[in-house]
This record gives C-alpha cells, structure tokens and sequence, in this order.
C-alpha cells in the first residue's frame, strides 16, 4: 500500500509530509478505480505517518491518555487513481488551536502531471479516559505550532458542517460490530462512508462519479449500536444523517453529504 521511502525529505522537520501508496485492486470498485473509502483510509494513513514522524502519533498519545479523533472531513475529486496506479499522498496542518486543528491533503501522481484529489479536514483531542477534549497546545509544549503551513494550496472549498434542513426518510438500519470499530474503540470513521455509499444503487455509480463528499462527526458509536440512516435531496447534493438507538431515543452520530457528477 505504502512506500515510506518516500516521504519527505526531511521529514521530521518539514511542514509537509509526502507518502507514496498505490491503488491496490482489491480496493477498486468494478469501473477498476480506487474506492473514496478507501482513500479516505490512505488519507487517514498520511495524517497518522505525518504526526508520528513529528511527535504527535497515536503511540505517544496513548501513552499519556490521548487520542486524535476526527471531527468533520471533505473530499472533493478530480479524478481517482486506477487499479496499480502510485501516487502520492501530500498532507499538512494549516492551523491549530485550543481544541481543534485543519489538516489538509492533496492526491497526486507520481510524476506531478495529475492532481487526483483533495481533503480538508478538522481534529480534536481527547482524553482516551474521560472522553473530554484536551488543550492540543498542552502537548509538547504546543510543538504542534512548529509545523503549521500556510503557504501550500488546497484548492477545494472548505470542510462543510452538512447542514440538513429537509425532511429525511429513514431507509435502512444496521448493526456494528467488531469490523466497525478503529483504534479507539468506537466505529471507524470511514465504515460511515462505506455505509453511506451502500445507501445508494449500483446503477449510480455505473453512470455517475462521485465529486465530492463531506462527513461531520457528532457523537461517538460502539460496537453493538443499531445505525439508522436517514436521507435527503438537496439541489444535486445527496443529504444523510445517521442516528445510534440509545434506549427509546435516537442519538444522532453523524452527517453526510454526497455529490455525484
């Protein structure tokens, strides 16, 4: 999946972090091109490989009760990699504060002649015991500063809160189990995604591509949980909201919004 030969060439001071992974087939869909979730997985990767090299990896954070957890992320495409095509993931920190972060991601390939895509992304911290957000300058003396970069362009719109105003109807519920869950203990962030675009049929995805999508994270799910989904028409914009039961009351754990071309 990765070659971490290639990353950047200093990597444990550069701002941006560069990595190289192919489109492995079985992670293609049947028009032989990479599957979004499975990019949003290579993203998740980069941003992983990215602040271990810089002191801010889950290994060190574990150690001290902390943990990363994604907030909101938005991948808008250009065009996805084919079966065995390399590329490079690109990712940086454009900002950091008190309780969140930016993070962003450009897809290209290997020669630099092809931009496949771009991500935005928000993170907090929190505290791997309370569940409660953490101050991220708190960590190594706010060393997270360091490596902000301003300068680099991610030229998409910016992470979308997906609002949802129309009503939604409710068209499928699913249970979690073991495959769902990540490193924290609670549904992957992109099984979301998966879910979200098994909502949709297979004639879809024959005659359209997907353009962009964007996930807001709201609350957390465990193995165990009942999923509802939940969705909308907007203009071209697919709208989903996805609740967990929580006794005789749904819990809304996240939102979708999804575009297809």
């Amino acid at each position: 999946m990765m070659n971490t030969e290639n990353k950047d060439t200093n990597e444990l001071t550069s701002k941006v972090g560069r990595y190289e992974f192919f489109a492995m087939p079985f992670h293609c869909d049947f028009n032989d091109r990479l599957m979004i979730g499975h990019l949003g997985n290579y993203m998740l990767n980069a941003a992983d490989f990215h602040s271990r090299d810089r002191g801010f990896g889950f290994d060190y954070l574990f150690a001290i009760d902390r943990a990363w957890v994604l907030s909101r992320v938005s991948i808008e495409v250009l065009e996805m990699p084919k079966a065995y095509d390399k590329f490079y993931i690109e990712t940086w920190v454009e900002s950091a504060m008190k309780y969140f972060t930016r993070r962003n991601f450009r897809v290209v390939s290997l020669d630099g002649s092809t931009v496949y895509a771009y991500g935005r992304s928000i993170w907090a911290m929190i505290n791997t015991k309370t569940r409660h957000p953490e101050n991220i300058l708190d960590v190594r003396e706010g060393k997270i500063m360091d490596y902000i970069e301003t300068n680099k362009l991610c030229d998409m719109e910016d992470v979308s809160r997906v609002i949802i105003k129309n009503d939604v109807e409710k068209v499928r519920t699913i249970g979690t189990y073991y495959s769902d869950l990540d490193i924290n203990g609670h549904v992957n962030s992109v099984k979301y995604i998966e879910h979200i675009l098994d909502l949709f049929p297979l004639s879809l995805y024959s005659d359209k591509k997907i353009k962009r999508l964007d996930i807001a994270y709201v609350a957390e799910a465990h193995c165990g949980d009942d999923l509802n989904f939940y969705v909308a028409k907007e203009n071209e914009a697919n709208l989903i909201k996805v609740t967990r039961n929580s006794g005789d009351e749904e819990v809304e754990v996240c939102r979708g919004r999804l575009i297809f071309v």
